[in-house]
């Protein structure tokens, strides 16, 4: 099925795919405020809070804004967080540090982490960047822990700026009381809002062009429909997009129409 629909419409490669190269990023207004913003808190030394709904492109937003880094003068850090202990996040920190260690500490643990820290900026002058994607499903003890590991010098030293992703609810879990010495830290936020019908149309367009096909194969109704089934959310947006596309090389359809896409939302929870 997927080489039939792909041969009918001349496509080149998998449209809509997850493996966006870099350059292949739709570079929308809510990408580069993302980017804007994490340019502000790495170069104060301090963290930017990026939130949006489930499938919103927050990932792929951060990927964006980190490539603007030069890997010559900065070190990236990317750390999923779950719903685990301070522990779990230290031991994924240390991992992307490079550092073995089998150690249930959390003091010994703060420490390795710590002297990393001191070795890569100071001994080997890199810039550290800290990603925590998904940083929502953390516990609210770990945001009331995490900002010891940003204190060097009597906190003098802002030597690990944090870029904290995740759904709408961050906002308010960085707004308990026992958040505070890292909400403190927040200089900068940006929210992801669902794509514009308008958007939507350029989205579907940008992603055809990717896989070979510089014709909209959408129909304005086929349009609306992705935009109105998706709620303008990216990740939904190209589920439909693309099963939209099967079904109308199903019916040998040049054209996508929006019975395809209520056809393909079926197959979708």
């Amino acid at each position: 099925m997927k080489e039939s629909y792909r041969t009918f419409f001349g496509l080149t490669r998998e449209p809509f795919p997850q493996d966006l190269t870099i350059e292949e990023i739709l570079t929308t207004e809510d990408v580069l405020k993302v980017a804007v913003r994490c340019d502000y808190a790495v170069r104060l030394g301090a963290m930017a809070v990026v939130t949006g709904e489930v499938g919103s492109g927050k990932s792929t937003a951060l990927r964006w804004a980190a490539s603007r880094f030069h890997p010559s003068e900065y070190r990236q850090l990317f750390v999923t967080a779950t719903s685990g202990s301070i522990l779990e996040i230290y031991r994924l920190l240390a991992e992307q540090l490079e550092v073995e260690t089998a150690s249930s500490s959390r003091a010994v643990l703060t420490r390795i982490i710590r002297r990393q820290i001191l070795e890569i900026t100071q001994a080997q002058k890199q810039r550290l960047i800290l990603f925590i994607d998904e940083a929502s499903l953390m516990r609210l003890d770990v945001f009331g822990e995490l900002h010891t590991i940003t204190q060097f010098e009597g906190d003098s030293k802002p030597l690990l700026p944090i870029i904290l992703a995740g759904q709408n609810n961050l906002v308010d879990l960085l707004r308990y009381r026992n958040s505070a010495p890292l909400a403190s830290r927040v200089v900068a936020r940006a929210h992801l809002e669902p794509l514009s019908r308008k958007g939507m149309a350029i989205y579907l367009a940008h992603h055809l062009k990717i896989a070979g096909v510089t014709q909209q194969l959408f129909s304005e109704d086929a349009i609306t429909a992705i935009h109105q089934g998706s709620g303008g959310a990216l990740r939904r947006a190209n589920h439909l997009a693309r099963g939209a596309l099967i079904a109308a090389a199903m019916e040998k359809s040049q054209i996508v129409t929006a019975e395809h896409v209520r056809l393909a939302s079926t197959e979708l929870i």
